[in-house]
């Protein structure tokens, strides 16, 4: 009798594929039989002469081989064990195995060695004992890769235009069709992102990826990954995130700023559900869903000539727009106690009690920065002591506009705060030029949502200036210290 398994093991391994090594033909019908239910490509040959021919076309991670074969043996099959770029778990199996194979054997790097005859269950057993520690692999990447975005799935609201976005959540989940997530910076496109693969019970990872923030040239290698030696500094393979993602969703973050050539890549990704690592001839078989996020207007993008409109059509099969916070104020009733008692817990305080003079001055705000400016604002006030209606006060009254900077946990922002009208102009007099860049540039930054290469776009510099300033900035240079 087979091992029961998860059928949604059975969606993450479809993107594994075994080769089985035997003469013997029976052999290789009742294992393709039983393996071609769990996988997506199952490969059969009789010698390792025909094995190494379909290795080196094909990428397999499972390789069942067989010792005792016609010319070479199983043992002796030395490019299967010592090619880095092409590397399977290996199961060896034999009816005439001694001590000192097995040894062989196990010294080569086999996973496991199984003795013919065997029952059908104790190989498959093996099986997935091999290909759950390779997902074990991959969804422990995907938690070292996802530690710092780490954030909370509830989407906190009653307000109707909240409630529709929850409806479209619960609508889109259970598809795999690609969603397109739209909405201002701040208004919490990746929440959405990460609610719509919580409700849809894929059992992969969640594998968020900013693609403005990965320099151009690096960011195929990491979806697609790579092969040992594709290019200068690769000295090891590497599976990528769409690898690591399998079975799960990708969220692909600021996809607007992806580059046009990785666009095409992309698309070809989308249609045939298939993977090419950099340096390598060899397709590998994915079961990802692919959830993309932008603040841009993708449509005008495609009308400039920035965003290919294929890829458009292939990404906004299902769309979420993401209201900003000023056209659903009613859900600061909740948002507000929300974050207060989050950050007080963060931060190691009590939680403070907000007078109604607060929250009135919260909700005739009209909150440019949507929900992230709300929580940098309530904790900016935990830190200081200071509820909003007083802190708002002392920013237009007698406190030096420079107490607006303040550094907090998601690092230097400038809140975009109502400000006096003396300073409406521009920064104050008595500003250094430098004190006025570093501002400025900061402002740029937060204003696209830490997107470095944007900021840089808008600044008319490159990426690796700005890269140098906030460098400057972190060594304590005391020329831009305010």
């Amino acid at each position: 009798m087979s091992p029961i398994l998860d059928p949604n093991k059975v969606s993450q391994y479809q993107a594994f594929s075994v080769l089985v090594v035997d003469d013997e033909l029976g052999m290789q019908t009742i294992l393709n039989k039983a393996l071609s239910k769990w996988f997506s490509r199952v490969d059969t040959a009789g010698s390792i002469e025909e094995a190494e021919i379909l290795r080196l076309a094909h990428h397999y991670d499972l390789i069942i081989l067989d010792i005792n074969l016609p010319g070479r043996t199983g043992v002796e099959w030395e490019e299967a064990f010592n090619d880095d770029d092409r590397k399977a778990d290996v199961i060896f199996m034999t009816g005439y195995a001694d001590l000192e194979t097995a040894i062989s054997a196990l010294k080569l790097g086999a996973s496991d060695f199984i003795l013919k005859p065997f029952n059908l269950n104790q190989m498959l057993q093996a099986v997935q004992r091999c290909m759950d520690k390779r997902l074990s692999e991959r969804h422990q990447y995907a938690l070292r890769h996802d530690f710092k975005r780490h954030i909370k799935t509830d989407i906190v609201g009653s307000s109707e235009r909240t409630k529709q976005l929850k409806q479209l959540i619960a609508q889109f989940a259970p598809s795999r069709a690609s969603v397109l997530i739209e909405g201002e910076s701040g208004t919490g496109k990746e929440l959405v992102a990460r609610g719509v693969h919580d409700a849809s019970q894929r059992k992969g990872p969640f594998v968020p990826v900013n693609c403005g923030a990965i320099a151009p040239e690096l960011l195929e290698s990491e979806l697609f990954g790579h092969t040992s030696g594709a290019f200068t500094g690769a000295k090891k393979n590497r599976e990528g995130l769409f690898r690591v993602a399998n079975g799960g969703t990708l969220f692909l973050d600021e996809i607007g700023e992806m580059p046009i050539s990785m666009q095409s890549a992309l698309l070809r990704v989308l249609e045939q559900r298939t993977i090419r690592p950099v340096g390598s001839e060899q397709e590998i078989n994915i079961d990802v869903r692919v959830v993309a996020a932008t603040n841009r207007n993708l449509e005008q993008e495609v009308e400039k000539g920035n965003f290919r409109r294929d890829l458009f059509y292939r990404l906004n099969v299902l769309k979420i727009d993401v209201v900003p916070l000023r056209e659903r104020l009613a859900d600061l009733i909740e948002l507000v106690p929300f974050f207060t008692r989050m950050l007080a817990a963060e931060l190691g305080v009590p939680e403070p009690k907000w007078a109604h003079e607060d929250m009135s001055a919260i909700n005739e705000y009209e909150w440019p920065g949507n929900v992230r400016e709300l929580k940098n604002l309530i904790e900016r006030c935990i830190l200081l002591g200071k509820p909003p209606a007083h802190h708002w006060r002392d920013i237009n009254g007698t406190t030096s506009q420079k107490s607006i900077s303040v550094t907090v946990s998601t690092g230097s922002e400038i809140l975009g705060l109502p400000q006096d009208s003396e300073q409406q102009n521009g920064y104050p007099n008595d500003w250094s030029l430098k004190e006025v860049e570093r501002a400025h540039i900061l402002q740029l930054v937060d204003f696209h949502d830490g997107n470095k290469s944007a900021a840089a776009r808008d600044l008319g510099v490159a990426r690796k200036t700005l890269e140098r300033k906030f460098k400057d900035w972190e060594t304590g240079d005391s020329s831009y210290a305010k």
